[in-house]
């Protein structure tokens, strides 16, 4: 079933890896408006981790969070993040050039040149700035940045290289350069960066379609297609009732006792890193699932398909996890809801 090889793809059912940094280098980079259920999809989907675990491997630079692919935030391994800001960094621009249009956000090369400039005089010597912080020192140096302005400022600035997240300070995303925080890596050629994304989705999201991985990746269907061709000995089509979906060799169906049941975060990467959602989840519980304005809400996983809702708790030390299902029929052992509840508090509670 197609489930059952998703589950074992990305790391839901039996987990492989037992680090953040080897979890999102198989993912490929996972989506991550919301820092903290970011967090949780990073430890739902490891052998042991706690939200300390997954904090410290970002503060260590192992991971990072910026705009990459889609114009969004995702998490990527720190090692894979100059080759990934060049596959999609001219789509990122273009997005936010379309974007200010008319809403007079409309920047200059050359002010997007002075603020890297000075981005990098703040950041040198590893220091690490809040987006408050910077937008109060260009303030200083005579640069307008409000919220939408600074924005876009931050961003032209990652797709440029300059600046990558920090660690945290205060409970806030701090800035640091790139240079700095990212040792070297050799460069990769152009289609070794193709092949190596189209690796990294089909292994950890297979089955999927050429019309998914568009979506994922970011990338034009041309160059979506030519990442496909580079590696198309690993890939396999076959047949799913009505579609030809793409599987990777390194691909099984998951091995499970039991329906499984997951607490999913919301935007996670089961149900967002496919256009398609059809397969995990029924047309009618859509609304319930995710918005037409790209909001994803926090999703019960069960056997496979998407089930119901959960709200997590106002703080994360505190017990009470709600949970709803679309349906009032479904049956679920209690024992198993419990055990996945508690799986989310331990995450957190764990020192």
């Amino acid at each position: 079933m197609i489930t059952d090889i998703r589950l074992a793809g990305q790391q839901l059912a039996a987990p492989r890896f037992d680090t953040p940094k080897k979890l999102i280098s198989w993912m490929g980079a996972i989506q991550a408006q919301d820092y903290a259920m970011a967090r949780w999809a990073v430890g739902i989907r490891l052998k042991s981790a706690t939200a300390r675990s997954v904090g410290e491997a970002f503060s260590r630079g192992e991971i990072l969070r910026t705009h990459v692919m889609r114009p969004t935030w995702h998490l990527v391994a720190a090692e894979d993040i100059r080759w990934m800001l060049k596959l999609s960094a001219r789509r990122i621009r273009s997005a936010n050039e379309s974007l200010a249009k008319g809403r007079q956000l409309e920047l200059t090369e050359q002010l997007h040149y002075r603020c890297d400039r000075l981005l990098e005089k703040m950041l040198e010597g590893n220091r690490n700035l809040t987006k408050q912080q910077i937008g109060e020192e260009l303030n200083r140096q005579g640069i307008a940045a409000d919220t939408p302005r600074l924005t876009r400022l931050l961003m032209r600035a990652e797709t440029e290289a300059v600046v990558c997240s920090g660690p945290f300070s205060g409970g806030k995303q701090t800035y640091a350069l790139l240079e700095e925080r990212v040792p070297p890596v050799p460069e990769l050629h152009p289609d070794e960066a193709l092949a190596k994304l189209a690796t990294a989705y089909f292994r950890s999201h297979s089955p999927a379609s050429m019309q998914d991985f568009v979506w994922w990746s970011g990338l034009s269907v041309t160059e979506a297609r030519h990442s496909v061709g580079l590696i198309g000995r690993s890939l396999t089509a076959e047949r799913f009732g009505q579609r030809e979906l793409f599987v990777h060799e390194s691909c099984r169906a998951a091995e499970t006792s039991g329906v499984p049941l997951y607490l999913l975060p919301a935007y996670d990467e089961y149900l967002i890193g496919y256009k398609d959602r059809t397969d995990v989840l029924r047309p009618e519980h859509r609304a319930r699932a995710f918005t037409n304005y790209g909001i994803f809400y926090p999703v019960i996983l069960y056997g496979g398909r998407i089930a119901g809702n959960w709200k997590r708790p106002a703080r994360p030390d505190d017990s009470c996890v709600e949970t709803s299902f679309f349906e009032t029929n479904t049956a679920v052992d209690r024992d198993i809801l419990e055990e996945a509840v508690n799986r989310y508090r331990a995450f957190y509670r764990a020192v």
